[in-house]
């Protein structure tokens, strides 16, 4: 049944049900063929009458929608890209479907995309396609079954010599390769709209930026308290999602949630200390924002690094240095004149020179704070092989190495 389109955060991305199919870890499976269809062939969204075919025209869900996130508080994904949500097939009129197919809810999404030798996709996804909380499976579970299943491009029986579970494999590529084609940061920064804490911008602004690049086709903006964290690019299709040719369309409804003027566009940093939003078992939902940055060490907090400056993503559980995950949670408990930090792995310490939280950490460090920045043996200063990037992940030190950098913390 078709369900009008809510605010952006407001979409329920609600659990997978249905059934729950697994792929074995076996060699490489030679997919069958999609459907040939004439790239002169009907525009979705522009039939005057039913089009019999829709293995070559998809509908009802004839709007394709491009979907992504810029998460800042924790950052998810690199500091310099947007993420992607997801690719939604909207009917024409802004309602859609959801869930279409429970046979076809497939899990396992990585092993799938293994199987038909889509490696690449998967390394892509694994740095741009970012669960909140680092839950990456379910939420690309969560966008086949309740989206991809709606595609009726994707249905089984368009294909030639169909293998199960290909048209997951197929619709991870198309979102993939759609997304290369819009990179959103890039894009504005070269209008002037770079991640600030205290500039704003206008929402024509940042339509014009957007819009440069796509014959002045407007998309749809969501932002979250006045911040951006949302752009929805929309595609009418001529032919197959698969292999067919996506035009850009205007918005289906007007569904940006921006404000006129004044709109904050966030560095990936966490330090705009706003209400910041979490995924729950595939839902996105409101959570309660950090209190403070740079303050003191007590309590629950992240740990945020900067190098040169600038900040620069956080410490995860293990305790290294990332910027393209969810930032761990830690706690700060007082200890003689300074305090102890424990996470989800275990107690925090200096083991070897590295600092290491987990089973390894016989006796947690007491660590001390000066100016706002954590202290070790009295130094604020750690160090790093590199600046960390994408999935790469950086052990931070005590002793000098290329990179220097401080840790600061931010109460939650």
């Amino acid at each position: 049944m078709a369900s009008s389109l809510p605010s952006l955060r407001s979409l329920s991305k609600i659990a997978l049900g249905g059934a729950q199919l697994f792929l074995g870890s076996g060699s490489t499976v030679l997919g069958g063929t999609p459907k040939t269809c004439s790239t002169t062939g009907q525009l979705s969204c522009h039939n005057t009458t039913a089009v019999a075919d829709l293995c070559c025209f998809n509908a009802p869900g004839g709007q394709l929608l491009q979907t992504q996130f810029w998460d800042t508080d924790p950052a998810t994904g690199p500091s310099d890209s947007w993420t992607i949500h997801g690719l939604w097939p909207d009917h024409c009129d802004g309602t859609f479907d959801a869930n279409c197919d429970a046979s076809r809810a497939y899990t396992g999404i990585g092993d799938i995309l293994t199987s038909f030798g889509k490696t690449d996709v998967l390394s892509y996804m694994q740095t741009y396609w970012k669960d909140y909380q680092g839950n990456d499976e379910t939420f690309w579970e969560h966008e086949w079954g309740k989206h991809g299943t709606c595609v009726s491009t994707y249905d089984t029986d368009c294909y030639t010599g169909y293998q199960a579970k290909e048209e997951a494999a197929d619709f991870f590529e198309k979102t993939v390769a759609l997304f290369k084609t819009l990179p959103s940061y890039t894009w504005l920064k070269a209008a002037g709209i770079v991640p600030s804490s205290t500039a704003t911008y206008t929402s024509a602004a940042i339509q014009a930026a957007l819009g440069k690049n796509r014959n002045g086709v407007q998309v749809t903006l969501g932002c979250k308290n006045g911040e951006l964290n949302e752009i929805w690019y929309h595609y009418n299709v001529k032919g197959s999602v698969q292999t067919g040719d996506f035009e850009a369309a205007a918005p289906d409804g007007s569904k940006s949630t921006c404000p006129t003027t004044g709109v904050k566009y966030l560095p990936k940093s966490g330090s705009g200390g706003s209400p910041t939003t979490t995924f729950v078992t595939g839902t996105k939902t409101s959570t309660v924002a950090p209190t403070s940055t740079g303050g003191a060490f007590s309590g629950k907090g992240y740990l945020n690094v900067s190098t040169g400056g600038t900040a620069t993503g956080c410490l995860i559980s293990a305790g290294t240095w990332y910027t393209s995950g969810t930032c761990a949670t830690y706690t700060a408990a007082t200890s003689g004149s300074g305090f102890t930090l424990t996470t989800s792995k275990g107690k925090c310490g200096i083991v070897s020179g590295a600092f290491t939280c987990g089973s390894s950490v016989s006796s947690a460090t007491v660590f001390t704070a000066s100016s706002g920045s954590l202290a070790a043996s009295g130094s604020t200063t750690f160090y790093a092989d590199a600046v960390a990037s994408g999935s790469t992940q950086e052990t931070v030190y005590t002793s000098s190495h290329s990179t220097s950098l401080t840790i600061t913390w931010q109460s939650v």
